[in-house]
């Protein structure tokens, strides 16, 4: 999602193709043939691997429409330092969540929401993380927003009574149509959940 929110951002057209996880198909096996995981960009027949890697791929080869890294070099440090944090605190939380019961969903929602909230002192008062315009941070945190109906459900608290600002921020990228028809509907998120929890054995 994050790939297909930079390519919106910066008006290019491409060709997706989705991909059956179990029964890996010969293209994505060869494309990347280390992790054997999607997104993948082929881009004049080579492939690019990784959603942080392929978006600053993006941003570096189509530097001159609505850029996505600082020029600065420290801004640039402090926006990949953010997207990093991102992955590990806020997504491998948001993995863990739905996933857990009891005590240990309640360590793991208080994990969460304390990442949350550090992103919300690192937000401030901008309207986005790089300042005025949406950029490479606001990429890679939206698609990650997806989820949070889900994890609201089954944690059995509030994103919004937790961190306001990032709820704020999040109604502000989706006024954005690089954001809002690239995004999956958050219910069917919670539907594809359901039928997880179902597969492992958790309902």
């Amino acid at each position: 999602m994050r790939v297909k929110v930079a390519l919106a951002e910066k008006g290019i057209e491409y060709e997706s193709r989705e991909q059956n996880l179990i029964d890996k198909s010969p293209l994505l096996l060869e494309m990347n043939p280390v992790h054997k995981m999607i997104p993948v960009l082929i881009h004049n027949g080579k492939p690019i691997c990784e959603s942080l890697n392929i978006v600053q791929y993006i941003d570096e080869v189509w530097k001159d429409k609505s850029p996505l890294l600082p020029s600065d070099p420290y801004r640039r440090s402090q926006a990949r330092f953010w997207a990093d944090y991102i992955d590990k605190k806020i997504y491998n939380s948001a993995k863990k969540l739905w996933k857990e019961k009891g005590e240990k969903q309640e360590e793991v929602k208080r994990e969460f929401i304390e990442g949350l909230k550090t992103l919300e002192g690192e937000l401030g008062d901008k309207l986005y993380f790089g300042g005025e315009s949406f950029g490479f941070v606001d990429v890679v945190l939206v698609p990650v927003t997806s989820w949070f109906y889900s994890l609201e459900i089954c944690g059995k608290f509030s994103i919004e009574a937790e961190c306001p600002k990032i709820t704020a921020w999040i109604k502000r990228c989706m006024e954005k149509e690089s954001v809002s028809s690239s995004l999956p509907d958050p219910h069917k998120i919670y539907d594809f959940v359901l039928l997880l929890k179902q597969k492992m054995g958790m309902e």
